[in-house]
C-alpha cells in the first residue's frame, strides 16, 4: 500500500509544482504516482509507507557505491562537523581536484559547479570564450541540462513529458544550436560544411543516457573528434551520467577518445550536488579569474560535497568494474530470454552499470528509434515492477542504474517479478 505517500504527494501539489522538485519524478508518464522515500540502504529504498524495493534507480546514477556507504557518511560526518559552507577555498576541493584530473585522460584542469546543468552551460560558454564562435552543435535527444540552449529537442525529463519545443526559451537563444541525430556521422558533417565557421563545440554524451541507453556506433565518436579538428571547433564529452560510471576512466577511456572539454556530475557528489567541467589546461585558464570567461558559484567546491565526492572516488579506484559489467550482462540475458519465451519483443541496451529495456523489435540506435518503441508496455513493466518492490526509472527515456551493492539476490527477485508479467 502507498496511503502515506498518495498524502504527502497530495500535500505537496498544493506548494510544489506537480507536487515535484523535478519533473520525472512525478511518474505521470507511467501512469503512476511518486513514491516517496523515506531511507535507503545499499540496493534498496523505503518508502514512506515502510515498503522496501531495490532500486534500479539510484538517485538517477550518482550512486554507484549505493545508498549510504559507509565511507562515504563517514567522510560526510566528518566534513560537516566543520561546518557546512564556507564560500571560500578548502582542501578538500583541491583533493578531489586531483583526484578527477589523475582519472580522466583528458581533464588537466579542472572547475568545480554545483550541478550537471551548471557545468555544462558553463563549458558552453567557455567554447564560445575560446573559439569566438556562437553555435553549438548537439544530437536529437540529448540531454545536457535545462540551460536554454541545450532545450532544443531534448532527451530526459523533456521527452518523457513530451513538452512541445522549448517554452520560455526565445526562439533566438537556440536558434544557434544545431541538431544531428545520434550516431549519424554524415548529418554531423553536414552540418560542419554549411556552418564551418561558426560552430564552436560539439556536445555529445559518449554512450547517450537520456533517450533510455543508447551507444555509439563503432566510429561515430572518432568521426566527431576528427571533424572538430578539421573545423577548429571543440569536442564536449557530457560524461555527467557516464563518468566514473562506464569505467574509473569515464567513457572517454573505454572508448579511448580524448575530448576538448568533459562535464562531469554525479557521481563526483557521492550523493551530493556537484558539477564540473574540466579540460586542457591552454583552454581552462581562459576561465575567471585566470583568464576571461567569467563563472562563479558561491557553493561550488562546497566542503561537504567534495568530501563526498572525494571518499566516492577513493573506494571506487579499489572496486572490479570489470566484474559488476559482467553481472549486469547476465541479467540482462536472462531477462531478454524472460521477454523472448514470453513472446514479448524487446532489446536490451546495456554498458557497464547501465541498461534500458526497449520495447521494440528494432534495434535502437537513436532517438527516433527509442521513441518508436512500445511505451504502453514500459508502463505496464513499471507498474508490474513497482508493485512486486522493484523500483526503475519512472521513464521510458531514462536508463536503469546499478550499483556495486546490488547482489544475485536483487538480480534474481527482479528476475522472478519479470517471469510473472503477462501483457
Amino acid at each position: 500500500m502507498e496511503t502515506r505517500s498518495l498524502e504527502l504527494f497530495a500535500e505537496a501539489r498544493k506548494l510544489i509544482p506537480g507536487g515535484v522538485n523535478s519533473p520525472v519524478r512525478a511518474c505521470s508518464s507511467v501512469d503512476s504516482t511518486p513514491l516517496f522515500i523515506a531511507a535507503g540502504k545499499g540496493s534498496r529504498i523505503r518508502s514512506a509507507d515502510g515498503e522496501e524495493y531495490i532500486d534500479f534507480v539510484q538517485s538517477w546514477g550518482p550512486l554507484l557505491l549505493g545508498h549510504a556507504h559507509p565511507k562515504v557518511l563517514a567522510a560526510l560526518r566528518e566534513a560537516l562537523e566543520n561546518g557546512t559552507s564556507f564560500g571560500a577555498p578548502c582542501e578538500a576541493e583541491l583533493r578531489l581536484a586531483q583526484a578527477i584530473c589523475a582519472a580522466v585522460p583528458s581533464i588537466e584542469m579542472v572547475r568545480m559547479v554545483s550541478s550537471g546543468t551548471e557545468a555544462a552551460m558553463s563549458a558552453l560558454r567557455l567554447a564560445r570564450g575560446c573559439t569566438g564562435r556562437k553555435k553549438l552543435l548537439k544530437f536529437d535527444g540529448g540531454y545536457h541540462g535545462h540551460a536554454d540552449a541545450f532545450l532544443a529537442r531534448a532527451g530526459s525529463g523533456v521527452a518523457t513529458l513530451s513538452i512541445p519545443g522549448t517554452p520560455g526559451v526565445p526562439e533566438a537563444v537556440v536558434s544557434d544550436t544545431l541538431i544531428a541525430p545520434y550516431n549519424d556521422s554524415q548529418a554531423a558533417e553536414d552540418l560542419f560544411r554549411l556552418h564551418r565557421d561558426e560552430i564552436a563545440a560539439v556536445f555529445v554524451e559518449p554512450a547517450a543516457g537520456n533517450m533510455g541507453l543508447v551507444l555509439p556506433r563503432p566510429g561515430f565518436l572518432e568521426s566527431l573528434r576528427a571533424l572538430c579538428d578539421r573545423y577548429g571547433a571543440l569536442l564536449v564529452f557530457d560524461e555527467v551520467i557516464t563518468g566514473f560510471r562506464v569505467a574509473y576512466h569515464g567513457a572517454q577511456g573505454h572508448y579511448r577518445i580524448k575530448p576538448d572539454l568533459t562535464v562531469l556530475g554525479k557521481i563526483i557528489g557521492g550523493g551530493m550536488p556537484v558539477g564540473a567541467y574540466g579540460g586542457k589546461r591552454d583552454l581552462m585558464l581562459q576561465v575567471a579569474p585566470a583568464g576571461p570567461v567569467y563563472q562563479a558559484g558561491t557553493l561550488s567546491g562546497n566542503p561537504a560535497a567534495m568530501a563526498a565526492g572525494l571518499a566516492t572516488l577513493r573506494v571506487l579506484r579499489g572496486l572490479d568494474y570489470a566484474a559488476l559489467s559482467a553481472a549486469v550482462e547476465d541479467f540482462c540475458r536472462e531477462l531478454e530470454g524472460i521477454f523472448a519465451a514470453k513472446g514479448i519483443p524487446a532489446r536490451i541496451n546495456r554498458l557497464a552499470s547501465m541498461f534500458t529495456v526497449f520495447f521494440s523489435e528494432r534495434e535502437v540506435t537513436d532517438f527516433a528509434s527509442a521513441k518508436n518503441a512500445d511505451q504502453t508496455r514500459y508502463t505496464k513493466f513499471y507498474k508490474h515492477l513497482r508493485a512486486r518492490g522493484v523500483y526503475i526509472a519512472p521513464s521510458a527515456f531514462e536508463t536503469a542504474m546499478v550499483s556495486f551493492a546490488h547482489g544475485r539476490e536483487d538480480f534474481r527477485q527482479t528476475l522472478e517479478a519479470a517471469d510473472t508479467l503477462e501483457f
